[in-house]
């Protein structure tokens, strides 16, 4: 269901790399949400979202470490909605995840879609002109 399109490239290939690797976890938790034959589902969908947490934070890091190095003119924006992502990441009670958390699974991977399609669209494909 995520997959990396080419109309999301940036032409920053290490960029490019670490968004395609956002879009396989948020795909990682589609699948596992939809799989009803896996026995611990939701404590391997807790853990998907903690790398989830984990990744995002190290990939802000490199793109904004990569703006700095380029004297990029809108790092600040682009600051403020690595800071708006990673605390709606860190709001969420991953831990809370029970049986019952079908919709809170759907409502996050609707916020990771938008914000992933998003932001790649019209933040970080600037980055590349």
């Amino acid at each position: 269901m995520y997959e990396m399109k080419d109309e999301y490239l940036t032409g920053i290939e290490f960029i490019d790399n670490e968004h395609r690797r956002l879009f396989e976890i948020a795909n990682e938790v589609y699948e596992l949400s939809v799989n009803e034959f896996i026995a611990d589902k939701y404590d391997n969908i807790k853990d998907v979202l903690r790398e989830l947490r984990e990744y995002t934070k190290l990939h802000f890091t490199h793109e904004e470490e990569y703006m700095k190095s380029i004297n990029y003119k809108k790092i600040f924006s682009q600051i403020i909605e690595h800071k708006e992502f990673v605390d709606k990441l860190d709001e969420l009670d991953i831990d809370s995840l029970d049986e019952n958390s079908d919709e809170m699974i759907s409502e996050i991977l609707e916020f990771l879609t938008n914000w992933l399609v998003n932001h790649i669209l019209y933040s970080d494909k600037q980055i590349g002109k």
